[in-house]
């Protein structure tokens, strides 16, 4: 697991405030649905939640783990946008949502990326599983192997598409996961195809599912669900002021539902929080001391901006405090613990964010190493 993808799985463990600040925090609104989370994503704060974590059919929302897995693979260069790929008679067969690929022809991969997420195409998820994996029984493996690098610890997949089976299933928690994790690797992807409205393949045009695209101009995705068992589901992520949230809606009770509770959340989140800056990216958290290294200094820093959400007029309320590992002694290894960032607001605890190391540092030479045990002595 890269160092990004720790510290995002780190950061959206934290819990968003103590008991002593619980009983302050905004009422989220009633929504009629089996699941649901809210995400703050430049915080990986999650906002409010109902039932996180038990297990449900994913339905299509597992086409975010399909289309996660083509991206990569066009980044890694084993795929092209251009490539043709061969439909075969097991996805033109394939029930459930369709672009309308016809066995033995072939598909440029671009082609399949839109009918996938835009159409929902079951036929072009197969295909491209197929020319990812080999089978699609080889993708399910490789979908699964990288939900584990997510952290996503109550998903199995069995399939591409979603269709039903009683070993495929996720949490809204774990679908969080995977859809701030594709937003956050494939920004320009994400941009390009999630907020496509209708997409036209074999003289068919079908509009998107996601009817939030259509009613609310910051909506920009990303993936609609539904099945029988599942219910219909949305998860749906929204920019405004540059903040983005990300609502998952998992099991309501129709197409108007799911986009109206959804609606309704971001909403909230909108309404009900503010963001505030806490460290830029690679700014100085705190210098600190490393014993027996090559250096006698390393810089705390994140890798990325840090913001937290706080309530609406709690911004100026809010305090932050380092406080460093007992001693660094070298070797010091990229990703270790340095410290942690203590947050407070109106001096109760809000949150805390683990700061690692984001570079190396030897072990120093046997002059250094001898004179800083006899200083450790001593200290």
């Amino acid at each position: 697991m890269s160092l990004f993808r720790k510290t995002a799985v780190l950061l959206l463990s934290i819990t968003l405030a103590a008991p002593a600040f619980a009983q302050q925090l905004p009422v989220p609104p009633a929504l009629a649905a089996k699941s649901w989370l809210l995400l703050d994503l430049g915080s990986n704060q999650v906002l409010t939640a109902e039932k996180p974590d038990d297990r449900l059919e994913p339905a299509s929302l597992t086409k975010l783990m399909t289309a996660y897995l083509t991206f990569a693979a066009i980044h890694k260069k084993t795929l092209a946008l251009e490539q043709p790929l061969p439909v075969s008679e097991k996805a033109w067969r394939t029930g459930g949502s369709k672009m309308f690929i016809r066995v033995d022809t072939q598909v440029p991969v671009e082609d399949l990326i839109k009918g996938m997420i835009v159409q929902s195409g079951n036929d072009a998820c197969v295909t491209l599983a197929e020319g990812i994996a080999g089978s699609e029984e080889n993708f399910a493996q490789m979908m699964n192997r990288e939900a584990q690098r997510l952290g996503m610890k109550n998903s199995n997949f069995m399939n591409s598409t979603g269709l039903p089976d009683p070993n495929h299933y996720t949490t809204a928690r774990d679908l969080s996961l995977l859809a701030s994790a594709l937003i956050r690797d494939f920004p320009v992807e994400y941009g390009k195809y999630y907020s496509m409205k209708e997409f036209r393949y074999n003289n068919i045009t079908q509009p998107n599912r996601n009817r939030l695209l259509f009613i609310d101009p910051t909506v920009d995705g990303v993936k609609t669900g539904h099945t029988d068992a599942a219910g219909y589901c949305l998860i749906s992520s929204a920019l405004r002021d540059k903040r983005r949230l990300l609502s998952v809606m998992l099991g309501t009770a129709s197409d108007n539902a799911r986009a109206s509770e959804s609606q309704k959340l971001l909403n909230w989140g909108f309404i009900s929080y503010e963001s505030v800056a806490l460290f830029a990216k690679d700014q100085e958290v705190a210098k600190l001391r490393v014993w027996k290294g090559a250096q006698s200094e390393i810089k705390a820093r994140f890798p990325n901006d840090l913001g937290i959400a706080v309530p609406k007029g709690y911004a100026d309320k809010v305090k932050s405090e380092f406080v460093a590992e007992p001693r660094l002694i070298a070797p010091i290894e990229i990703g270790q613990k340095l410290g942690v960032v203590k947050v407070t607001v109106e001096d109760k605890p809000y949150g805390e964010y683990p700061v690692t190391a984001l570079e190396k540092v030897e072990l120093g030479n046997i002059f250094v190493r001898l004179i800083d045990t006899i200083r450790l002595w001593f200290n």
